[in-house]
């Protein structure tokens, strides 16, 4: 365990890494940020940023220098920085775990390794490739990026109707190495978020129902239109996933629900996840507050949450509809700190309280 007043290092400065630091703040940690962007939504609450690339050498053995225990806010964090860290600052999640999220191809395999169930896959390194994947899919999946794709993006979708084409398709996500996922007939999306400790605890926390817009998450509604048994199936996943990983912090999953009463995991990210922004709102310890507790060696706390809620994540334009967002009853705002509202560019969210149980 660190001791209050230890200073916690966080890897990126975007609007988790900003909620990880006001929770490190509660519990009487100070943060240090390192960030290339100058006055980023973490920084503004935190003690102090460094001000430079993640993978700088002089940066990375001033963070090290600085802190007692380093964690990160994104799943793209170069690999190297975070095992050169670790060499001599302990950093969680463990980098293995940045290492399986960063290629979508690892991280199927690891899933299925894990007993974890996904849909069909396919590794794509060129359009003959993608023509035979496409053929043993019956012409339908999402092509995705192997690496860096987010919120929708690196994504082309074939859906079997005449015409489509493998070359554009592959050209259209830019000829890079790629997987084929073939497309699931589901009925809801839900995700789980999960917290493991270094002596093996794990604490789960409800399972949100999710709904996407334009690839982005739009509303987490909790609690899930799901039965006992699916939320269950993903809740012995996500400790699966745990153990195998030696995980120590929060992580989220995301799942499809088929019809049929089976559950698929989509993916998983090493961090808090935005489907997990409802516990600031409707439980006594949120995801931000947890993970913290977990990185710094403090007990694990309560997940039970104390209400119905829907998390609506404010993108774009949606922040001038603040003022009437501020005058309902039972509304939780959280804005991010950023000064451009540009589409697609998730400004805050709103966790509506629905019912107090």
């Amino acid at each position: 365990m660190i001791a209050a007043g230890s200073t916690i290092g966080i890897i990126g400065g975007g609007q988790l890494g900003r909620m990880l630091a006001m929770a490190a703040a509660r519990l009487g940690y100070r943060t240090v940020i390192l960030e290339p962007q100058a006055d980023c939504p973490a920084a503004q609450v935190a003690n102090e940023q460094i001000v430079a690339a993640y993978d700088d050498p002089d940066a990375l053995e001033r963070l090290a220098e600085l802190s007692d225990v380093i964690t990160y806010e994104f799943e793209n964090v170069p690999v190297d920085a975070a095992e050169t860290l670790n060499e001599t600052t302990p950093v969680f999640p463990p980098p293995e775990a940045l290492k399986v999220s960063q290629d979508r191809v690892t991280e199927k395999r690891f899933l299925n390794k894990a007993g974890i169930p996904t849909a069909q896959w396919r590794i794509v390194e060129n359009e003959g490739d993608l023509e035979a994947a496409l053929l043993a899919f019956e012409g339908k999946g999402i092509l995705k990026t192997r690496r860096f794709g987010y919120d929708g993006k690196g994504q082309v979708k074939f859906s079997g109707a005449k015409g489509e084409d493998a070359k554009a398709g592959f050209a259209a996500i830019g000829s890079v190495p790629s997987i084929l996922e073939g497309l699931v007939d589901f009925t809801r999306e839900i995700s789980v978020i999960a917290a493991r400790d270094a002596a093996g605890n794990i604490r789960i926390y409800d399972i949100a129902e999710n709904v996407h817009r334009d690839g982005i998450l739009a509303t987490s509604t909790v609690p899930a239109s799901v039965s006992s048994t699916i939320a269950g199936l993903a809740a012995d996943s996500a400790h699966k996933l745990l153990a195998a990983l030696n995980y120590v912090g929060v992580l989220g999953m995301e799942f499809f629900v088929l019809a049929n009463g089976t559950l698929l995991a989509n993916e998983f990210a090493p961090r808090v996840h935005n489907s997990g922004h409802w516990t600031e709102a409707a439980c006594a310890v949120s995801q931000f507050e947890q993970h913290i507790r977990a990185v710094a060696g403090l007990p694990l706390g309560d997940t039970r949450r104390h209400s119905d809620c829907v998390m609506e994540n404010l993108i774009g334009d949606d922040v001038a509809k603040l003022p009437a967002i501020l005058a309902e009853s039972g509304a939780v705002v959280h804005l991010y700190g950023k000064a451009d509202a540009r589409p697609g560019r998730k400004m805050g969210h709103v966790t509506r309280i629905t019912k107090r149980l």
